[in-house]
């Protein structure tokens, strides 16, 4: 696939824009919490494989207009739809909601979710498959599926979230649907950050920013391990640890920053 300027591209179902290497992705539908729809599943999907081909994008961050991040898919698009499926329509369906999943896992690009008012159902693991997660206190998390009589494994929950508070944390949220609040997701290790409403725009972007300005190459490295060596065992890992970073300093980026460090000046990178 050849490499595409992301700053041009035009979204029809959420919000897209780019600014200093940074993609900011808002869902924007506030009227009704910022549901996704059928479109915007693989819209969104379809962004995340093109961002590995996106050479002016560093960083994303994602979030929700209107002081929610994600109500979840949309009762009457997706939900009414599907019950009218066969086996073969809700299989598609779901693989392709966990393709949205699968799609911001791979993409090299650090993601940070920036999460206020209600995050649930869909929407939560979109939060779960971002790298980062800075949320507000007044936020509201909720894995539901069980409160509309399906299982909490969905989009990759049931690996997802154990890996992120722990396996006995996400029994709970997934068996119970029950919504936590910012200080208990922070608490549980969901959230990377607590922040007040006002800051969390800035504060989500200035961390984008930091990561865009950093060593992409290596960034991307990093982001690829982290997931790969989920089922490794520890002698894997170490020897798959020892390829990627040998390939790493192979890169300009490594040089520049033992240029800058016998300088005594901060490393300016450049993503090759």
């Amino acid at each position: 696939m050849k490499q595409t300027a992301m700053a041009n591209y035009r979204s029809n179902h959420f919000g897209w824009s780019v600014s200093e290497k940074v993609a900011t992705i808002t869902l924007d539908r506030p009227e009704r919490k910022n549901p996704l729809t059928l479109d915007s599943y693989a819209e969104l999907r379809d962004v995340f494989r093109a961002l590995a081909f996106a050479p002016d994008v560093k960083a994303v961050v994602f979030t929700g207009e209107g002081g929610n991040f994600c109500s979840g898919g949309d009762v009457h698009e997706i939900i009414g739809e599907l019950v009218k499926m066969d086996m073969t329509g809700l299989l598609a369906f779901t693989r392709m909601t966990g393709d949205l999943v699968k799609a911001m896992r791979s993409c090299p690009q650090p993601i940070i979710a920036a999460i206020d008012g209600v995050c649930a159902g869909a929407g939560a693991m979109v939060a779960c498959a971002c790298d980062l997660r800075f949320g507000t206190p007044q936020s509201k998390v909720a894995f539901l599926f069980v409160r509309v009589g399906l299982a909490g494994a969905d989009m990759g929950a049931c690996t997802l979230l154990p890996r992120l508070i722990g396996l006995s944390r996400a029994a709970d949220l997934l068996y119970t649907g029950r919504a936590i609040d910012g200080q208990e997701a922070e608490r549980i290790g969901f959230y990377n950050r607590l922040v007040e409403p006002e800051q969390l725009a800035r504060q989500a972007h200035a961390m984008a920013t930091s990561l865009a300005a950093g060593p992409a190459f290596a960034h991307g490295m990093t982001k690829t391990m982290l997931y790969q060596e989920w089922s490794h065992g520890l002698d894997e890992c170490i020897e798959a640890e020892a390829q990627a970073q040998a390939i790493c300093m192979q890169t300009k980026d490594f040089g520049r920053a033992y240029r800058a460090f016998v300088a005594r000046e901060k490393p300016r990178f450049e993503g090759n």
